[in-house]
């Protein structure tokens, strides 16, 4: 067997082990089937087999549960995304896109560190897809920084990110003009890094610049010769087309198709109750969509509205609020509307207008709530739980049996012992009892 077909096994026994078996963002799955994909977290985790199929587990369960295929432009904080503090320019000695964090853009406090987070994993999809799963050399430009510019828990949130969940991912780790007040903070970073990381590690100022990137590929402020200045270029997505299936559930001259068609099945994975929902656009224009439900206190929607070209299809995430149980979700229904945009990139002002003005043109969906029996899964826990009972009884049972073997052996021994005892017993009272009628 060779170690990707290795790694699957072992990623499909582990999934299968988990009951009920967790949902995987179906977006995700291809990357199981290929061997591109495999090769890169095997390297990743050292040739070792059974690392890498924990790590693609990992990696599924981390991208599903943050939602990381629906991170866009969209949703995440523009003004973060053009101050700059992440950006591409350039390329390294070794042909990999530079990606750089200008340090000096981020001041502790001033932004929500969660949506730098965010800005930080959209960057990652981005290059992920333009690059084709090439490596990137990360760059921390620090040059003029202070401790305001510092955030221990934001770098080490990205090392964790990249080691983590973006296998063979990183061709080096460049510190550039690292201030000497910031040099501790920075043997801290170090230490979270993996060895191979650490190996790929260069700190470096001005003059050692050029062993690593050519004058020509960098920027004037480091000292090359590119007088690039930043300015925030929108993603051009080139989506694949989904390719649509047959489907009795769907009519022609509608412009979606809904998977599913008509109940929304919600289930209960570890402590999160959640369903999903996939829409496809099937015009030949671009469509907004909204969703909307009678219990909005009670759902998460996410993306609860969005823009789909044509033939493209949207995985909607619908999550129960803590508070509710699984039983309360059963009378709530959900509504879809589809409407005709002329462009991607509308304005929510005017995309409102559409909205307000569209009348009969928006297409509905409806949908209904139901509960998600597993009676299979069920079946199995209660089986393993009688196994479990049994092996427990048959193991006190030997215990027992054991113990009264060896409580059998140890009367016999003292049965013996007392037997002997009174012979010898007896024959000293007989010796005694000849002594005494000697005349």
């Amino acid at each position: 067997m060779s170690k990707l077909a290795e790694i699957r096994l072992l990623y499909e026994t582990k999934v299968n082990k988990i009951v009920p078996h967790p949902i995987f963002d179906s977006r995700d799955l291809p990357k199981v089937k290929s061997d591109i994909y495999l090769y890169r977290v095997l390297e990743h985790s050292q040739n070792n087999v059974q690392q890498a199929a924990d790590m693609l587990y990992n990696i599924m369960e981390w991208r599903k549960t943050n939602n990381v295929n629906d991170i866009s432009e969209s949703n995440v904080d523009l003004d973060i995304l053009k101050d700059g503090l992440y950006f591409t320019r350039g390329r390294d000695i070794d042909s990999c896109l530079l990606f750089i964090m200008n340090s000096k853009a981020y001041i502790k406090n001033h932004r929500d560190l969660e949506a730098v987070k965010k800005v930080f994993i959209y960057w990652l999809e981005r290059l992920e897809r333009e690059e084709g799963g090439k490596k990137v050399t990360l760059f921390f430009d620090m040059d003029g920084c202070g401790i305001n510019n510092m955030n221990l828990n934001l770098f080490s949130y990205m090392i964790n990110v990249l080691k983590c969940y973006y296998p063979n991912f990183i061709n080096y780790i460049i510190i550039f003009q690292m201030p000497w007040i910031l040099s501790a903070g920075f043997r801290i970073v170090k230490e979270m890094l993996p060895a191979p990381a650490i190996e790929r590690l260069r700190i470096i100022n001005k003059d050692k610049l050029k062993d690593l990137i050519a004058p020509e590929q960098a920027l004037v402020s480091w000292g090359g010769k590119d007088n690039y200045k930043f300015e925030f270029v929108p993603e051009n997505r080139n989506i694949d087309t989904v390719i649509i299936e047959d489907d009795d559930n769907y009519s022609l001259g509608e412009m979606l198709r809904i998977k599913p068609p008509k109940v929304l099945l919600f289930e209960t994975i570890g402590h999160k109750i959640s369903s999903q929902l996939i829409i496809t656009n099937m015009e030949e224009g671009i469509i907004a969509f909204k969703i909307r439900t009678t219990a909005p206190e009670r759902y998460t929607v996410r993306p609860n509205q969005g823009i789909l070209p044509k033939r493209i299809s949207k995985s909607i995430d619908i999550i129960v609020l803590p508070g509710f149980d699984l039983s309360s979700v059963e009378k709530d229904r959900f509504l879809i509307l589809s409407v005709n945009v002329p462009k991607l990139d509308m304005p929510q002002t005017e995309l409102r207008q559409i909205w307000k003005s569209a009348g009969s043109s928006i297409d509905e969906y409806r949908l209904t709530c139901a509960v998600k029996v597993q009676n299979m899964s069920v079946k199995n826990v209660e089986t393993n739980s009688l196994n479990e009972i049994k092996r427990s009884m048959d193991n006190e049972y030997n215990r027992i049996q054991n113990n009264l073997n060896s409580f059998n052996r140890y009367q016999i021994l003292i049965m013996i012992i007392m037997s002997v005892s009174i012979f010898i017993h007896i024959i000293i009272w007989m010796n005694i009892g000849k002594k005494c009628t000697r005349p």
